[in-house]
């Protein structure tokens, strides 16, 4: 046999170089799959240095009412939004678009809160809205929330009269509490003090000793100091309402914190109910294979991987998928999510709402994108609120 192998070598040397080429090339692709699966886990738990600004600016109209931009996802999308500007150093408002074309946008510019937005070339949208408590016009105080890494800043915007009810409110992955401002009214309104808090890696609160995310596998002690405040000050039934990965982290502080007692509900918008379907849909629009997303996954939650992440533990992406753990939940929740998201699919949203639809109210919005419902529809998004603050049993 051996003899033959000779032979065929000698008679066919072509056979003997494809074959080396064949296993050079599949060396190269497990390593290239390998590759791009590390890039994609560490992007995943890392916090971003910046973020790009992917609307080009084509011009201000000389009376300052009027802005051009390029046409994009984001531009084109109906509401009121802030525009970043100057890699985040400017900052305008934007509303309701006036005209457009294939290649233009032009929107009623509202306000240029700083920067100088004239010779700015580049932009990016965000639901942010307002930059400050101060923009909303309430009292509001600078407070110190204590966790285990140290204190975290937040802001306090009490109930116009005396309230023992609370609501914390958490943003999502990659930005910060300038992001919940946005609830603050409608909370005010029912008789709530707003409590809205930074967390571990999001550039306000300290780091956690890895720099890395957790999903909210982590950062829910955050969220659980803010609850051990809230009763410290006088709280007795609390509502945590969170963002996008915000909205992980809130269910995670509800099952796994032992002053979860205090809270009577949960309002969820755009959030990760499970990260495992999150993921995959994002390795779905990055074009990536099966073979890495499913990688990226592994990776996440294997242990020793954090040599390679950066993690000092991994992520337990079970004990974060809600779809799954659903029975776990026992408080009325409110769940708002967009078909039409973009980032994080409304399917896991849904899922769970059909699952528990003796304590999930499910408002369902299309075209409105990733966490910004409220800039979509601002009237709809308070009202939806409003009568379940008023009609959930909390």
């Amino acid at each position: 046999m051996a003899d033959s192998r000779r032979h065929a070598v000698k008679a066919f040397p072509w056979i003997a170089v494809a074959a080396a080429s064949l296993g050079a090339i599949a060396s190269i692709a497990t390593l290239t799959v390998a590759g791009v699966t590390l890039v994609v886990a560490r992007t995943v738990v890392t916090p971003p240095k910046r973020r790009p600004e992917d609307t080009r600016i084509l011009s201000v109209d000389g009376a300052g009412d009027l802005i051009t931009l390029s046409s994009t996802a984001d531009s084109r999308l109906p509401g009121e939004y802030s525009l970043f500007f100057a890699d985040g150093g400017g900052h305008a408002r934007v509303g309701d678009i006036v005209a457009e074309t294939p290649e233009t946008v032009i929107r009623r510019l509202l306000a240029v809160d700083r920067g100088d937005l004239a010779h700015a070339r580049r932009g990016r949208f965000s639901g942010w809205f307002y930059i400050g408590p101060a923009d909303l016009g309430f009292p509001f105080q600078n407070v110190d929330i204590p966790t285990e890494l140290g204190p975290a800043p937040a802001w306090l915007v009490p109930a116009e009269g005396p309230s023992t009810r609370w609501v914390i409110e958490v943003h999502g992955r990659a930005v910060r509490r300038e992001e919940t401002l946005r609830a603050v009214p409608v909370f005010r309104a029912a008789g709530y003090t707003s409590l809205l808090v930074s967390y571990r890696n999001d550039e306000d609160a300290p780091p956690s000793p890895d720099g890395r995310y957790g999903l909210g596998d982590t950062e829910w002690h955050d969220v659980e100091a803010a609850l051990r405040y809230a009763i410290d000050h006088g709280a007795t039934d609390v509502v945590l309402m969170g963002w996008s990965m915000g909205g992980a982290t809130v269910l995670q502080t509800l099952t796994r914190s032992e002053l979860a007692g205090v809270v009577r509900g949960i309002v969820l918008d755009s959030p990760v109910i499970d990260w495992v379907t999150a993921l995959r849909f994002q390795g779905e629009l990055l074009g990536l294979p099966n073979p890495i997303r499913t990688g990226v996954i592994m990776l996440l939650g294997m242990k020793g991987a954090g040599r390679l992440t950066g993690q000092h533990v991994p992520i337990d992406l079970p004990r974060l998928d809600f779809v799954r753990r659903s029975a776990d939940l026992h408080v009325p929740i409110l769940l708002m999510h967009s078909d039409d998201d973009g980032f994080i699919p409304s399917t896991a949203s849904l899922a769970l709402a059909a699952a528990r639809p003796d304590i999930v109210s499910y408002e369902r919005f299309t075209v409105a994108g990733h966490t910004k419902l409220w800039n979509f529809d601002r009237a709809r998004w308070n009202d939806a609120i409003a009568h379940w603050l008023r009609t959930a049993p909390l």
